[in-house]
């Protein structure tokens, strides 16, 4: 018995050592089972959270990953995607008086003296107002002292040690042109929603998470856009206007590829005095910056509405012979005097007449054309509602309504009677020289072969005819200087007084010139208007558009002219043998 105990134990006791390591294996798997299955919990958990944060709590398509990786507010582009306004994370620098309070314990909110403070945050930033700040501090009051931080700037406004001095980070509006397109564009104020321009026309659009992703690209050319800014602002400037509008305009599409009004505004900084003025200074017809005047401030624009009066005269039939004489000698209608500027001679035929811009013969056009005839015309070019634009500053015409008396047609055939705006003139331009089709003005880029259809308001062979008329007067007339070689420009030329309490002030003067251009094949129009002009040296102590206006468009479509494919081209132009002869020795 004793000789088989041994082998007996040996073997009972490499079966426990084994049923040990199973047990232990399996508690092992069991325990690894138990991890995954709480680590399967919790991922079902989080799953089903954001699940129902998803599907039920925010709504559909909120608070979604991929918005998440959208900016807060879509971008804004020009027509050829370069970026115009978007969105970005910043700092701003924040007062906050309680920061050292402690639950409100009413400790002091700055270590430092308010002057103190001011004057270090006026060395980060040098065009702080020290007084305003050192006002804000010692208030006690919380508020934005700045909304724009750099992050180099933060870093200084901390080094500081004022712990009153916060910067959140904040989602800010940028736009990286500057003012330039200011009123086209807009700006964002600070509850977030656009205001004015096309961020408000487009505010839904930039916030809907559907949408934001892709920019909105504008019809708007930004190389276009700064040379007429450039041009209108030196023009201004020039002979101390107290503003200015212009606008360039895809004669057949209605795109507007830039449109500037001055005084301006930088979006990116927008005061109370951009968007507001004192009485005082509205009695003195100053405007406030944002105020747009392309769009929203009606005039009455004078002779550049001349060619309108003609080119309606000829389509209706009123004109049949451009060689026939008119008495250019002054003459009384309903109690009022019709006379010109300036003697001009006995006579005068239509060409002379636009040349010499003369208001007698026109008023003996209009006339014989009727002023009812004169008044449909005008309404099928839109100038008795507001312009046609995207932009919610439009401004309504002074328009009579009913019938037109004999001395209201002739009264509007040379600009007066009827105000409306710079944009109202450029698109009945575009109808008067791209065929006759009249179309609205747009601010969103139209892809090729979308252009709306428009409707006819001229036949093509009244436009042709038109087409050599502005470009003669552009060679031979009151639109000279606004020549520029091998660009075959055409166009007129208004000069009006502004009215005032008790009649028109002969001291304040609205010149504009209207202009198209290649005139063998018209594409763009372009408007240039100074409001007030002064006579000064630069315009030979002139105020009248021949000398401050005209020369604007003369320099500026040279400029742009090769940015949109219209190259310079001196063996070109529109054929004028058959108009020559008829407006004598010129040269």
């Amino acid at each position: 018995m004793t000789t088989f105990a041994a082998p007996r134990t040996i073997i009972t006791g490499q079966a426990g050592r084994f049923d040990h390591r199973r047990r232990a294996l399996l508690v092992a798997r069991l325990r690894l089972l138990l991890i995954a299955a709480v680590f399967v919990l919790v991922a079902s958990a989080a799953l089903a959270r954001i699940t129902w944060i998803g599907a039920v709590e925010s709504g559909p398509a909120e608070h979604s990953m991929a918005d998440a990786l959208l900016p807060p507010r879509g971008e804004i582009t020009d027509r050829n995607g370069v970026p115009l306004a978007r969105a970005f994370p910043a700092y701003a620098l924040w007062f906050n008086p309680n920061a050292m309070s402690e639950g409100g314990d009413g400790g002091p909110p700055l270590v430092k003296s308010p002057e103190e403070v001011a004057a270090e945050l006026q060395a980060i930033f040098p065009d702080l107002d020290t007084y305003e700040v050192t006002e804000l501090l010692r208030s006690g009051r919380a508020g934005y002292i700045r909304r724009r931080v750099l992050p180099e700037q933060a870093n200084q406004v901390i080094a500081i040690g004022e712990l009153a001095l916060e910067l959140p980070r904040e989602t800010d509006r940028h736009y990286p042109q500057g003012s330039l397109a200011a009123h086209v564009l807009g700006y964002v104020s600070a509850d977030g929603h656009g205001r004015t321009g096309m961020e408000e026309v487009l505010d839904e659009q930039l916030l809907d998470p559907a949408a934001r992703g892709e920019p909105v690209a504008l019809s708007i050319d930004m190389r276009v856009q700064g040379a007429l800014e450039d041009e209108l602002r030196s023009g201004m400037l020039a002979v101390n206007a107290v503003g200015a509008a212009g606008i360039v305009l895809d004669v057949d599409t209605g795109e507007i590829l830039a449109l500037a009004s001055l005084p301006d505004f930088d979006p990116n900084e927008v005061q109370s005095s951009d968007v507001r003025v004192t009485q005082d200074q509205h009695d003195r017809g100053i405007t406030a910056p944002v105020f747009n005047r392309v769009t929203n401030q009606v005039y009455e624009l004078g002779s550049t509405f001349k060619p309108l009066a003609v080119a309606a005269a000829i389509d209706s039939g009123s004109i049949t012979d451009l060689s026939r004489r008119y008495s250019a000698e002054p003459y009384i209608v309903q109690g009022r005097t019709v006379r010109d500027s300036h003697p001009i001679g006995d006579s005068l035929n239509v060409p002379e007449m636009l040349i010499h811009s003369s208001n007698v013969v026109t008023g003996h056009v209009v006339d014989e054309m009727g002023a009812a005839t004169l008044r449909n015309y005008m309404a099928e070019l839109g100038m008795n509602e507001r312009p046609y634009v995207e932009l919610p500053a439009r401004g309504f015409p002074i328009w009579q309504s009913g019938e037109w008396s004999r001395i209201r047609g002739i009264t509007v055939g040379y600009g007066h009677g009827v105000a409306v705006t710079p944009l109202h003139l450029a698109s009945a331009y575009a109808a008067m020289v791209n065929g006759g089709i009249w179309r609205p003005a747009t601010l969103q880029r139209v892809e090729p072969g979308q252009a709306p259809r428009g409707r006819r308001v001229f036949r093509a062979s009244t436009s042709a005819r038109m087409n050599q008329l502005l470009r003669m007067i552009a060679v031979y007339g009151t639109g000279r200087n606004a020549d520029a070689p091998g660009f075959r420009i055409g166009g007129k030329t208004g000069s009006a007084e502004k009215p005032g309490n008790g009649g028109y002030r002969q001291s304040s003067l609205v010149s504009t010139f209207a202009a198209a251009f290649p005139m063998d094949r018209p594409r763009y129009v372009v408007i240039a208007m100074l409001d007030e002009p002064q006579g000064t040296a630069a315009s030979s102590y002139q105020r009248t558009a021949a000398w401050n206006a005209a020369p604007i468009v003369g320099r500026l479509v040279p400029r742009i002219g090769p940015q949109l494919g219209v190259l310079p081209d001196a063996d070109r132009d529109i054929d004028l043998t058959d108009l020559r002869p008829l407006v004598g020795d010129l040269d």
